[in-house]
């Protein structure tokens, strides 16, 4: 028989909030994270965009000291995110260091700060000291697997670990490999999710390609604006998040709470173009979703589109989902709230779309004021709306040409 696999236990940390109640809030409340780049970063004098989707309240840390010396900051954000994991789901230390629970967790680049820290150490003088600067822990807090391992080390996991490392579509592909890994039986459950932190050179990398936001540097608030005639590019953003996912039958027996059910994963590539979307790729890709969920495409009632706010990615990916899902389905852009937090984004999207699931809403996209005439062909959210969301699907795509899609089900 098939496996099922539901949702157990979800926490994001984001720009508009820590825990469900402030997320929900902010969501209902139009209220965005988008704040301006940190002045007392060096670089942000060379770089255009101004702006930056922002943890800018306190976020408490009870970790002991032998697990945060081999954490960076964006380890930091993925091991208090699992933890709130774990206890919501009520999994017993037992089952935790069995071997039957695994980690899929990952990064865009391990943590950019003690990279960059490591750099200036080393090339800033032609010494001994440029070699002793070096601190002994810094590859364990910048190596690109620093989330999933510093998770497994700080609770004992000892379950098999995966670590995307697909830029966008890292945290995405962590919850399809991990829903994956249960399906097919490799686990019993596992930890999924992604993080990513603050750090001005992510800005710099997508400001070089101009596809940052510069328009509204006076006014973050105003940015990023998906599917917008005024868009002028992304905004970039921190965050993590992180979901339980367990077999069914696992879940009902030890009486879990049940937040949602996922009932398809699709992943493809473009095979072709390394930075600009492909219509067909992307397209290809929500048909796979469909099919794997063994649903109508007409059942799908909400699309958190992946709308970075670039010129031609809304467009294409307007596109797409018109092709698979026709003018149906409710399509927001939740970038819209967080600015594009990198990794984290497809689990922190995923959290979204399910608490709305719960509370039964649909969030607008912020910003939204004039759509696109290229992006008409789908029906967007420019108001809260009072609607039930029983299916769903999050779309991410990322640089290489990675495409995602997630199917998700309110669970009866």
């Amino acid at each position: 028989m098939e496996r099922r696999i539901v949702i157990t236990a979800a926490s994001a940390i984001t720009p508009i909030g820590h825990g469900k109640d402030r997320i929900v809030q902010s969501l209902l409340n139009g209220i965005s994270g988008i704040k301006p780049l940190r002045e007392e970063e060096f670089l942000s004098r060379y770089i255009h965009s101004k702006v930056y989707g922002t943890v800018d309240y306190p976020v408490e840390y009870d970790f002991k000291r032998n697990h945060r010396k081999t954490m960076g900051p964006v380890a930091h954000y993925a091991c208090q995110v699992a933890k709130e994991v774990l206890e919501q789901s009520g999994l017993s230390e037992d089952f935790i260091t069995s071997g039957r629970l695994g980690v899929a967790f990952g990064s865009i680049h391990g943590s950019p700060t003690v990279q960059r820290n490591i750099y200036r150490i080393f090339f800033g003088k032609d010494d001994k000291s440029s070699v002793q600067g070096v601190g002994a822990v810094d590859y364990l807090k910048s190596m690109v697997h620093t989330t999933a391992v510093n998770i497994t080390k700080m609770f004992g996991i000892t379950g098999r670990v995966i670590s995307s490392c697909t830029a966008c579509t890292t945290s995405a592909q962590s919850i399809g490999y991990g829903y994956e890994s249960v399906k097919f039986g490799m686990q019993d459950a596992m930890l999924c999710g992604g993080a990513d932190e603050y750090d001005t050179t992510t800005v710099a990398v997508f400001d070089n390609l101009l596809a940052c936001s510069t328009a509204f540097n006076s006014e973050p608030h105003r940015t990023p604006r998906p599917f917008d005639k005024l868009r002028d590019g992304l905004v970039v953003g921190e965050g993590a998040g992180a979901v339980m996912l367990e077999e069914y039958e696992f879940a009902r027996k030890r009486g879990a709470n049940i937040l949602g059910e996922v009932i398809g994963f699709a992943c493809n590539n473009n095979g072709g173009d390394m930075i600009l979307p492909n219509l067909t790729g992307i397209t290809n890709t929500l048909q796979l979703g469909v099919e794997a969920a063994q649903i109508n495409p007409q059942e799908i009632d909400l699309i958190s589109a992946h709308a970075t706010a670039t010129k031609m990615g809304d467009i294409v990916e307007a596109q797409a989902i018109n092709t698979v899902f026709g003018n149906n389905p409710y399509v927001i852009g939740l970038k819209s709230y967080t600015g594009h937090t990198m990794a984290a984004c497809g689990a922190i999207e995923t959290i979204m779309t399910l608490y709305m699931m719960q509370d039964g809403f649909i969030a607008p996209t912020l910003n939204l004021e004039e759509i696109d005439e290229r992006c008409t062909i789908i029906k967007h959210v420019q108001k809260v709306l009072q609607k039930p969301v029983k299916t769903a699907a999050i779309q991410n795509f990322a640089f290489g040409g990675v495409n995602t899609i997630l199917m998700i089900k309110k669970f009866p």
